[in-house]
């Protein structure tokens, strides 16, 4: 278990971690506050739990500098993201691993999904539609599979990973409008799946998070599927990155405010920022966040993404929704991945196995 979580925090850390020398400037983001109770002096930002901290010192001696548009191919070149092969995921016969393409987006390319059925049930069980983080830019679907998988060792449910198109290449609303697509395939043969469709959980951390509050949005505002539950781990849903949080971890821990700056210039190019940016690309943008399904979000206190989500729940709260918020006290980006043996580590992963089953009455 420890080996397997080493090696995904290793895409975590790779991908995320900054070069606190060379973040320091402000690169032209447009100031648009979305917490506007907050817009005085901006205080010094909060400590890193002991535990985290001393992990992150020593990450931060060996990572190389900030994700800058420069650095996306050769990323996705390098060995950074060496897939978890069907044999791993098959945890020694635990799951049946199917690869589908479906159809995607009209006039667009299929989407491929990755389907973990866990082994030895007869009957129709939850399930855990799965977007994969990296910033908008990296990442497939078997990126973050692994801690779904843990999940669904504890509550049994059939997993469907969803291959997206990746900025800048494709930017909005190819990802998001992917991921719906193979939602909509996955309510649809949801009986064929062994899937229940009345119990259908979507998940993302990160980039995934945002895609995934974003995929919850479409499939309200389209009438679409009727998701069970929405999953939000650390989620990435506001372009204008301007909220105290941002400010207050520029050049500090994980994915900060520059690698912001890039994940969402490359899916928005010079829209980010503006005053037209969709709602279902940057879902803190939402003016309306009612009748949505229950919620669970969480976010460290130490990192760039904690007022945008805070936010998000409180907004979710306040247009008569539920939603269960968890911010996890010198947290940062990541931490449970990257330091997972970490006292907060535990407690966030149990935290999100105990919503889920009482969610889904497990």
């Amino acid at each position: 278990m420890a080996g397997k979580f080493r090696r995904v925090a290793l895409v975590f850390v790779v991908v995320w971690v900054t070069d606190w020398r060379k973040l320091s400037r402000n690169k032209g983001v447009l100031v648009t506050s979305v917490l506007p109770e907050t817009r005085g002096t901006v205080g010094p930002p909060p400590p890193f739990d002991p535990e985290l901290g001393a992990a992150l010192a020593v990450i931060g001696e060996q990572l190389p500098s900030a994700l800058t548009a420069e650095m996306i191919e050769p990323m996705r070149a390098g060995s950074v993201l060496a897939d978890v092969s069907d044999e791993e995921l098959a945890r020694d016969g635990a799951f049946t691993v199917v690869r589908r393409g479906v159809p995607g987006p009209a006039g667009d390319p299929d989407v491929e999904l990755l389907i973990l059925t866990p082994t030895g049930h007869n009957t129709a069980l939850p399930g855990i539609y799965h977007t994969h983080g990296g910033g908008m830019v990296i990442g497939n679907n078997r990126t973050g599979i692994e801690a779904m998988q843990d999940w669904a060792a504890e509550v049994p449910s059939v997993i469907v990973s969803v291959e997206y198109r990746l900025a800048p290449e494709h930017p909005h609303p190819a990802p998001v409008e992917d991921c719906y697509a193979g939602l909509v395939w996955t309510f649809e043969h949801a009986a064929e799946l062994g899937i229940d469709p009345e119990r259908i959980v979507i998940a993302g951390a990160s980039a995934g998070g945002g895609l995934a509050a974003g995929v919850a949005l479409l499939a309200r505002d389209r009438g679409g599927p009727a998701l069970f539950g929405q999953m939000l781990l650390c989620p990435m849903i506001d372009d204008r990155n301007d909220t105290p949080s941002a400010i207050q971890m520029a050049g500090r821990g994980v994915w900060d405010r520059t690698a912001n700056d890039t994940g969402w210039t490359a899916l928005l190019g010079a829209a980010r920022g503006g005053s037209e940016v969709s709602p279902y690309a940057a879902p803190a943008r939402a003016t309306d966040l009612s009748n949505l399904p229950p919620a669970f979000i969480d976010v460290g206190s130490a990192e760039t993404f904690r007022d945008e989500d805070v936010a998000y729940a409180s907004r979710i709260w306040q247009a008569g929704g539920q939603a269960e918020l968890h911010v996890w006290p010198g947290g940062f980006h990541g931490f449970d991945l990257m330091v997972p043996q970490a006292a907060i580590s535990v407690e966030a992963r149990a935290a999100r196995v105990r919503w889920l089953k009482r969610l889904l009455g497990a």
